[in-house]
């Protein structure tokens, strides 16, 4: 079956859309018809920084679409079901066992092979040439092959152009926060970083109950976005100091949980020194540089914590309902963050992604089944 795919062929390079040749679907396996896809930083740290990923690749990890076809072995699916693509877990690993799919023992194989386990690939070049796949989804497609545990069904009246990246850059910031961190009504919390993962974040923590919730950045737009959606209190870490700034408003004690969502090493370690006593940090930005500290007098001495949380510690078939319940209650107001792409313009998306422009980009594959034009 012929599609069109957006590849990257080399590191560094741009998106080239290409007519790709899909493997048959197999017994286990579900054929979906992509109609829209968030763009994630995680896919321009694959382009930009090589990683363990192998070119030419299809990236996208966030799509939404239309299921085509079902496989035999397949449950629980069948054609003409809407739903969002998010991460592979087996199931049966003590991990997915006990609710922490993200952190599953075949993680690494399922998600970031590139292929299926007996080595063959879902996709090739015209000339038979294979095309890695990623995330166990590869959205930047018009289909894509997906097993079950890949999909979360949604209802048809939801909107499938915005429902993408709920699959994983808007639940690793509210699982940050609901799943991991799970603060007390009436605490306080600091975000460093208000995009697409540390805006989730802020309007999960005020959903969570948190009275004072800082937003840090060095964006005045994007601070001005996160006052509109859950933010007390914002913070310019270009034009203030945040040490500062955050014992004033906490008189001197420090916030009880921070999330850093930049990957900067000396923003993470601001994160750990604005933590009051007893306080936890949640690092999730993706960084390949180290953070220096002394275990026992920044953490130890003071009681403080460091958590990590990945994928938000969400199980997809439930966090995602559950967002979009929160979204159509008006408290999760994430659509006020997508900005509309059409596929072809998708190296136009990523660079307003990276400068900070659009908070999260929206590539539209397919305007047909795209309900609410």
């Amino acid at each position: 079956m012929k599609i069109k795919s957006a590849v990257v062929n080399e590191l560094n390079a741009p998106y080239v859309l290409e007519d790709l040749t899909i493997s048959e679907m197999r017994e286990d396996e579900i054929l979906v018809k992509i109609v829209a896809s968030g763009m994630c930083h995680s896919d321009d740290f694959v382009r930009s920084k090589q990683t363990m990923y192998t070119f030419p690749i299809v990236l996208g990890h966030e799509g939404s679409g239309i299921v085509e076809k079902v496989g035999s072995a397949v449950h629980g699916f069948e054609a003409g079901d809407h739903v969002v693509l998010s991460f592979e877990y087996c199931g049966h690993c003590d991990s997915c066992l006990t609710g922490v799919p993200a952190s599953c023992d075949d993680w690494g194989t399922l998600n970031e092979r590139g292929r299926r386990a007996d080595e063959t690939y879902y996709f090739h070049r015209e000339d038979g040439s294979p095309v890695s796949n990623y995330f166990s989804q590869s959205s930047f497609s018009t289909y894509t092959l997906a097993r079950e545990r890949n999909l979360t069904k949604v209802t048809k009246d939801v909107d499938l152009r915005l429902v993408g990246p709920l699959g994983c850059g808007f639940m690793t910031g509210s699982g940050t926060v609901l799943n991991g961190l799970k603060p007390a009504p009436g605490s306080s919390i600091a975000v460093f970083g208000t995009g697409a993962v540390g805006l989730a974040a802020m309007m999960a923590a005020k959903i969570a109950g948190c009275t004072k919730i800082i937003g840090i950045d060095i964006h005045d737009n994007r601070l001005e976005t996160a006052k509109e959606l859950g933010a007390t209190h914002v913070i310019n870490s270009k034009t203030a100091d945040v040490h500062e700034e955050i014992n004033k408003l906490t008189n001197g004690k420090g916030v009880n949980y921070t999330v850093d969502t930049t990957g900067v090493p000396p923003v993470i370690r601001t994160a750990i020194e604005v933590l009051a006593k007893g306080g936890v940090t949640a690092p999730v930005g993706g960084t390949s540089k180290p953070v220096e500290l002394n275990t026992f007098m920044d953490l130890a001495a003071q009681n403080k914590a460091i958590q990590g949380v990945l994928m938000g510690k969400s199980i997809p078939q439930l966090s995602i309902p559950q967002l979009i319940e929160f979204f159509e209650a008006g408290s999760f107001a994430f659509d006020k963050l997508v900005h509309f792409y059409k596929f072809e313009d998708i190296n136009q998306a990523a660079a307003d992604s990276l400068s900070g422009k659009v908070v999260k980009p929206v590539l539209i594959m397919d305007e047909e089944y795209a309900p609410g034009q």
